[in-house]
């Protein structure tokens, strides 16, 4: 961590990232919710985690952590207890979306490479077991890194911004402790992902060579492979997504480690090193907006969905301006009649006294 992200390409880069974010992921937890994409319900309960966690990086990451100080950079979102409390939100929201994008691969592989098993595993009810497991490990995970941060600087006895503490990078435990910390975040999931997606193309390869020979070669239509097409295309989607966009915080920690040039309290906006971290961070909170883009271009049903959703306010406004013409139209069509009446009762009045007359 370092102080205020400065220069005018951080403060539109990530403001445009909020601005995307937050809409992007709140439409798709909304269209997720309403259970109309034709998947079943243990995908779409990992979809909609996804989601909600993506929506709190954002939050917390771009909007309280990068915005917030580039904007408001002596505000209280600034002082050191609230930069120490959105730090460790990051981190439990950010491993919480990792893990929960390995486990939906881990759901999917065994879905298509075991038959035995996706009957037990690929469940609703081990979905919302999984996640909840996953959001309860990543903040007990990361509580310790709570103790690690100290004030950038003290003004008028205030403390300002975090940094991280020189015993962070020297003390065994705490070396001990990175290690395990980029391990579990994000190699282990990286290597998951990878790895089981590779497993997986291989099998759905053999396995439409099987059903081939026996369906026939002349026969190229497949129905049980066109009713995992849709799962397939997102689970290769979400996951080729993730490993480009995450494969630069692996560089950087490599590069770190190789290196030892860890970023520490500088505030040399210049230097290359706080440019390549900044940047990774910059990737991670990419890859927690990408995902209703994803759904929209692999999905047709939520493609639709999200067309009604987008679509539906300017609908309605359509509506309430026909109902308005309608009704002033119906109401000088009755003014006009209330005249005729009118003139035609004068008129039958006034023949009715000139012939008594």
């Amino acid at each position: 961590m370092h102080g205020p992200a400065k220069g005018l390409f951080y403060a539109i880069s990530y403001l445009i990232i909020a601005v995307v974010g937050v809409p992007a992921n709140l439409v798709a937890i909304l269209i997720l919710s309403r259970g109309r994409c034709g998947l079943p319900r243990c995908i779409t309960y990992y979809l909609m985690a996804i989601a909600v966690t993506d929506f709190l990086v954002i939050i917390t990451g771009c909007i309280l952590n990068r915005i917030s100080r580039i904007y408001f950079s002596n505000s209280v979102l600034s002082t050191t207890p609230v930069c120490r409390l959105t730090t460790i939100l990051v981190r439990c929201s950010r491993d919480g979306s990792v893990w929960i994008t390995a486990a939906f691969t881990i759901d999917r592989f065994v879905f298509i490479c075991s038959q035995s098993l996706r009957i037990r595993y690929c469940t609703e009810k081990t979905a919302l077991l999984v996640i909840g497991a996953i959001f309860l490990l990543s903040c007990v995970k990361n509580f310790p890194l709570y103790t690690i941060y100290k004030p950038f600087y003290i003004l008028d006895g205030v403390a300002w911004f975090c940094g991280i503490k020189s015993i962070f990078y020297t003390l065994p435990v705490w070396q001990a402790y990175e290690w395990m910390e980029h391990i579990l975040t994000p190699f282990l999931p990286f290597l998951i992902i990878l790895i089981l997606n590779v497993l997986t193309v291989r099998q759905i390869v053999e396995t439409r060579k099987v059903r081939r020979k026996l369906i026939g070669a002349e026969n190229d239509t497949d129905p049980e492979m066109a009713n995992r097409k849709r799962s397939i295309v997102l689970l290769f989607t979400i996951s080729l997504s993730f490993l480009l966009l995450w494969a630069i915080d692996v560089g950087h920690f490599l590069y770190e480690k190789i290196k030892s040039d860890a970023y520490f309290n500088k505030l040399n906006f210049n230097d290359l090193t706080y440019i390549f971290q900044e940047t990774t961070n910059m990737f991670q909170l990419l890859s927690s907006c990408n995902n209703v883009f994803i759904y929209a271009v692999s999905q047709n049903r939520f493609r639709e969905d999200l067309k009604n959703v987008l679509f539906s306010p300017f609908a309605k406004l359509a509506d309430c301006f026909k109902m308005q013409s309608t009704r002033k139209a119906s109401a000088s069509c009755s003014t006009s009649i209330d005249v005729t009446h009118h003139g035609a009762l004068s008129f039958s009045i006034q023949r009715v006294v000139s012939c008594n007359s």
